[in-house]
């Protein structure tokens, strides 16, 4: 087909005309993968009044903007989102589309996915353009979906080498975002809105949101407890801690699925992903998935009672022990140097 291209495209969320993290994060990625195939980055914003928020693309490394704006749009509704993207791809065939892993970008990239018969990989942890030779065949520009896989035993690459457009999401805080010194200059290209009949088959009556008070991401220090803490007595040792250290509590998916804290403070593939200067992780064995949130850390203290944990491979500094009698020398060491 002649208006195949080699376009990186991502999906910028917003809500009230606040835009996500997440699609800057994706375009600073979006950014490396274009320029490995030597190709465009196209941001898609679709809303109303979003000229401001296409404009603020291009500090992340956008070259061109394609703005869908018109006020029946100004809140995500899943039909007329989806009709939009799924014809502007139709339309442009982009290599490669990504969107944030969030409750918009899970409701919309699976809907573009099946429309499209595009390739969509879920919950990647990283994404790499490779040439690859696959049962005999050569592909050019493939996109390497690489995420955990069979509950967190092997990192998986996924490819969809038999389909143009290869799509995936990531969650919030897996990319770096990376502001450019000298972005490109803003080049907005407007696409009209088409009403449609159907659109408005489901309409938004109320609308209530809370802001999670919980926010690792920014945390300079996160004193995370897991499983191995035995009980919910125990891990208010962790709470302990960070209380002395002035940083957050953090936890594993079976510290959470125990009870033990709760699922906003989850850290790691089905949880937030951090990068805080300190990071504790005590009686965590470290399954891929909880690295996966947190292995980017500046500095990684861990504790365990099992020297072979997989938490010490990326653990800066390790502690074998009982964490009821390791955290509390933690905590007095800490006090006195307060003093």
């Amino acid at each position: 087909m002649s208006n195949l291209t080699n376009d990186v495209w991502v999906f910028i969320e917003q809500r009230d005309g606040r835009p996500a993290e997440v699609s800057f994060e994706l375009l600073s990625k979006g950014r490396k993968l274009a320029d490995s195939m030597s190709s465009l980055l196209k941001a898609v914003v679709i809303g109303d009044d979003v000229q401001t928020i296409a404009a603020d693309t291009f500090r992340f490394g956008a070259d061109e903007a394609v703005v869908v704006s018109h006020p029946q749009l100004k809140h995500y509704r899943t039909i007329p989102y989806s009709r939009i993207l799924n014809s502007l791809v139709e339309e442009r065939m982009p290599r490669i589309v990504l969107f944030g892993a969030s409750v918009i970008g899970r409701d919309l990239a699976p809907r573009i996915a099946s429309h499209t018969k595009s390739g969509l990989t879920a919950d990647c942890t990283n994404l790499k353009v490779s040439d690859i030779s696959y049962l005999g065949k050569e592909y050019k520009n493939l996109l390497l979906q690489i995420r955990p896989a069979f509950g967190g035993n092997i990192i998986a690459t996924i490819i969809t080498p038999d389909v143009h457009t290869q799509m995936a999401t990531v969650r919030e805080g897996v990319m770096e975002m990376h502001p450019l010194s000298h972005p490109h200059d803003v080049k907005i290209t407007e696409v009209a809105y088409q009403p449609d009949g159907l659109d408005d088959l489901v309409t938004i009556v109320e609308q209530h949101r809370v802001e999670s008070k919980v926010n690792l991401k920014s945390a300079p220090i996160i004193v995370a407890g897991g499983y191995g803490l035995g009980t919910r007595e125990n891990f208010k040792l962790i709470h302990e801690l960070a209380h002395v250290l002035g940083a957050e509590v953090g936890g594993s998916r079976a510290a959470v699925d125990a009870g033990f804290i709760s699922h906003e403070r989850q850290v790691g593939q089905t949880g937030v992903t951090v990068r805080p200067k300190l990071y504790f992780a005590i009686g965590i064995s470290g399954a891929i998935q909880h690295r996966a949130g947190m292995q980017e850390s500046k500095k990684i203290i861990a504790i365990n009672t099992d020297a072979d944990a997989p938490i010490f491979d990326v653990a800066h500094y390790g502690i074998v022990g009982d964490a009821a009698d390791v955290i509390p020398k933690f905590i007095e060491a800490y006090k006195s140097k307060l003093k």
